[in-house]
């Protein structure tokens, strides 16, 4: 199965950028795979000591944009959880700015939260994996729209694809364009 396989009917409106993302010749684990592969990738290759760098004024630092894809992938992957046993129960939605603002990463060692997504990106592999063709095609609700469990799947690559772009076109390598240069004024 490949992204061009979801249907509009699906997944709600709003996920759909996520989805474009998505290399159509990467089956489901492919996607998952590579897209945390070349996160972190990424995260690894930063001076930990540019973890607060943020590319403009009111954007997320560098951490706080992990922290984004740590708390949304755990989201995304118990929503999947839930599809994937079949629960129609509709599953709530939440607001990421609010769980930006109320991350505390004062505490948090980069490095750690590098470790931290590395392995939630293993756990979701392997839960996609443990799931059946049927499994993959339910429908339930979320965020008051249907959503499958394989367009969850797709949705959840999508979304570190997406951040992994931001990263490399506006946070390039997590310091200022002129980090490290000598002043030579005055």
């Amino acid at each position: 199965m490949v992204v061009t396989d979801i249907h509009a009917q699906e997944y709600g409106a709003f996920y759909a950028g996520y989805l474009s993302r998505v290399p159509s010749p990467l089956t489901l684990s492919e996607a998952l795979t590579t897209s945390g592969d070349m996160l972190l990738e990424y995260l690894y290759a930063l001076d930990p000591e540019h973890a607060d760098y943020a590319y403009a004024p009111d954007k997320w630092t560098i951490a706080q944009a992990l922290q984004h894809l740590i708390d949304t992938e755990r989201i995304f992957a118990y929503r999947s959880l839930r599809l994937g046993r079949r629960d129609s129960t509709p599953l709530p939605g939440f607001d990421q700015d609010e769980y930006a603002a109320r991350a505390d990463l004062t505490h948090r060692r980069f490095p750690e939260m590098i470790g931290e997504f590395a392995g939630i990106r293993q756990s979701t592999v392997t839960l996609f994996a443990s799931f059946t063709e049927a499994d993959l095609s339910f429908i339930g609700t979320a965020s008051g729209y249907p959503i499958s469990c394989r367009a969850m799947g797709f949705i959840i690559a999508g979304h570190t694809f997406h951040h992994q772009r931001i990263y490399v076109e506006r946070y390039g390598h997590g310091k200022p364009a002129n980090a490290g240069e000598e002043n030579t004024e005055g």
